[in-house]
């Protein structure tokens, strides 16, 4: 069985320095660091919880609260799911999913017990009914979404108005002047969804300052409404030479509704969104986009949660907000 002095031998350096790398306890040069990682996945190394949760007061499990909503399309809540767990688990934690629709006596329930190090919370709305609870928690906590108020908090998020800003003026550049803007179902706005909001109204902003006209929308997030109401819109705006998806369930649709329409991208009609890679890759879009950056999210939630577990007393809090990168896949035109 593959031990910790297997590891510190591949890499050239003493057992402390691998232990020291696994615990955050020191710090550790980011070639250093790299290099046993890439030892331990070579080597199949696995910490012991147990052992290390003995010596160090710990549980080396980390809280991952958050919500699936019957109205809501689950997959781009998965790509987020997915990076938080790829990252917790490269830090040596194991991840406890808590779906409860309250919340707020979740986090009470697990925190009070001692069942987790600390708690990353997704599906962040404006006014966030579990906050309260955060706060009160001894265990630190860090968010991927913006809520109204971030003091105390470490918050990442998507630069929404930046991405918004970047697709309008990609649109404007090439000449569009009428534009069609879908955003996330009115639920979501209803229910505090900020990232919809902070998106809609920075686009229109933005088209104002150009001169654009912009046809704002809200999408919808189950078949068969999905395709009603993307076709309705596209209807209803035929003059539009341009669109802008803010709904993962309307773009992942709208190839489809495009085809069947007989509509040629970017031919007949220019086309640019917001989504991660991988769920592009899962839906085959071949739109230009910002990438969403779940990976980069849910890392950096996750290593300023294990900094604040490892150093509680690590400095102010964190608002930090991934800019937007704009991959151009020839559906503009």
């Amino acid at each position: 069985m593959v031990n910790i002095a297997d590891v510190a031998k591949a890499v050239g350096v003493s057992r402390s320095t691998v232990s020291y790398a696994l615990s955050g306890n020191r710090p550790i040069s980011r070639e250093t660091r790299e290099r046993i990682d890439a030892a331990i996945a070579d080597l199949g190394f696995t910490v012991n919880a147990g052992a290390r949760a003995l010596a160090t007061s710990q549980t080396m499990v980390l809280g991952l609260l958050l919500q699936f909503h019957d109205d809501e399309f689950p997959p781009a809540m998965l790509q987020y799911i997915l990076a938080i767990t790829t990252a917790a688990r490269e830090l040596g934690y194991d991840i406890l999913m808590i779906t409860d629709d309250h919340g707020a006596e979740a986090i009470q329930r697990i925190t009070s017990s001692n069942m987790v190090d600390g708690v990353v919370l997704l599906d962040v709305t404006h006014e966030d009914p579990r906050l309260p609870a955060l706060m009160k928690a001894r265990q630190p906590a860090a968010l991927v979404g913006l809520p109204r108020d971030t003091d105390e908090l470490d918050v990442f998020d998507l630069d929404f108005e930046g991405a918004a800003r970047l697709l309008v003026d990609h649109l404007h550049d090439l000449g569009h002047r009428e534009i069609v803007l879908v955003s996330p179902p009115r639920h979501v706005f209803d229910r505090g969804g900020a990232y919809a909001w902070r998106f809609r109204d920075a686009a229109l902003e933005r088209a104002a300052q150009h001169g654009l006209t912009v046809h704002a929308h809200y999408g919808e997030s189950q078949q068969p409404a999905v395709e009603r109401s993307l076709n309705a819109i596209l209807d209803a705006h035929a003059q539009a030479t341009g669109v802008i998806v803010h709904n993962d369930a309307s773009i992942a649709a709208l190839p489809a509704v495009l085809r069947e329409r007989g509509t040629v991208v970017p031919r007949d009609l220019s086309v640019v969104s917001l989504y991660p890679r991988n769920f592009g890759r899962t839906f085959l879009l071949p739109y230009t986009a910002v990438e969403t950056s779940p990976d980069g999210l849910g890392r950096e939630a996750v290593q300023q949660l294990v900094r604040r577990i490892v150093a509680p007393q690590g400095g102010p809090s964190v608002v930090r907000f991934i800019e937007p990168e704009l991959t151009d896949r020839g559906s503009t035109a």
